[in-house]
């Protein structure tokens, strides 16, 4: 599984020149609205140093590092749910992401106009908030009608009705979807309409290069990633070990770039399991509590449907112990079955037949 992320923000918050230094892709940044019309899609790979190691131990033909998708969607503006600006237009593309990444600007610059002609993020965070509540009340009150008819012909019908009035009370409100103390049920009940407010939230405060060790105040009851759009820029143009030299002048351990993903693993509940051997090595992404079938399925269906046990050995181990023949002489190479709880950081070779 490839993590996506819709990238959203206010008009000059420094949102596509974030996305261009994350992804290299050399989106158009420019100083006006709407300069990003179609959405930019960039394809990462997630900074994961265990790799490196793992690669050290086994020396494989290829390594290949989890993905993360990230889609840059023009400005939005007060009046976007309600087609202002392009707005229609970006809030659907929202709907495809697993996630959303909200950039909000705390740097100062005059050269960047601001939309609003401050430097507000409390009020960037509630204009685009509201915009998605608005847009969600309005697939809501086009489904509501439809959801009636059926509930009419299918009992079941009737939760689904029964949660969707729910979600518009508390829309009506002004809480996002997934604020709301909704049950399970109640949350398949409505994963069809992908309503914005139900997907998770991370903000990013694009900072100046001396607030990036700052203690921000919360944004919508989170703490902001602080990240400097122009330092991630000034990163992307320079080799791997220049890079590492440039974090340690200005006393950073990592990247901006691997700030975000551990912080979207962390929000989506995500963890990453290891393949490796002369082949490949590489890193695949499942849901924290996944079990040993699952993980197997992520690989291939034919390995879940099929699978026997999983040849498994922690990260640790397999790295103090140089790989699977020093784990398996010192009996840290275990046999797991169906119901092994994979462990962030494990690495694994299974067994199936089909």
């Amino acid at each position: 599984m490839s993590l996506s992320i819709g990238i959203v923000g206010l008009p000059n918050v420094g949102k596509s020149t974030l996305f261009t230094a994350l992804t290299n892709k050399g989106g158009l940044a420019a100083n006006y609205p709407f300069a990003t019309i179609e959405p930019n899609v960039g394809v990462v790979p997630v900074p994961d140093a265990r790799l490196d190691r793992l690669a050290e131990i086994d020396h494989p033909a290829r390594i290949v590092p989890a993905t993360v998708e990230f889609m840059d969607i023009a400005g939005l503006v007060a009046g976007a749910s309600q087609g202002e600006g392009l707005g229609n237009q970006f809030l659907a593309n929202i709907r495809e992401t697993d996630a959303i990444c909200e950039v909000v600007r705390f740097f100062g610059d005059p050269d960047v106009v601001h939309v609003s002609g401050k430097v507000d993020p409390q009020s960037d965070v509630e204009t685009i908030k509201t915009e998605l509540i608005l847009a969600d009340m309005g697939t809501l009150e086009k489904a509501l009608p439809r959801l009636e008819k059926e509930a009419k012909r299918d009992k079941a019908g009737a939760a689904k009705v029964a949660a969707a009035k729910k979600v518009y009370e508390g829309l009506n409100e002004g809480h996002r979807a997934r604020t709301l103390d909704l049950t399970d049920d109640e949350r398949a009940a409505l994963y069809d309409l992908h309503l914005l407010t139900m997907k998770p939230m991370l903000y990013i405060a694009n900072v100046d290069e001396e607030q990036l060790d700052a203690d921000l105040p919360e944004i919508d009851g989170c703490a902001p990633v602080p990240i400097s759009a122009k330092v991630e820029a000034d990163l992307a143009e320079l080799d791997p070990a220049e890079a590492r030299e440039y974090l340690e002048a200005m006393g950073l351990e990592e990247s901006g770039l691997a700030r975000l993903v551990r912080e979207a693993y962390k929000l989506l509940g995500l963890q990453s399991y290891f393949t490796s051997g002369e082949t490949e090595t590489r890193a695949w992404t499942i849901p924290i509590g996944a079990k040993a079938p699952q993980a197997a399925g992520v690989i291939h269906t034919d390995f879940e449907r099929g699978f026997i046990k999983a040849e498994t050995a922690s990260f640790a181990d397999y790295s103090e112990l140089n790989g699977e023949k020093g784990c398996r002489d010192a009996g840290k190479l275990r046999q797991e079955g169906k119901e092994y709880v994979v462990q962030d950081g494990d690495v694994m070779h299974f067994k199936f037949n089909v």
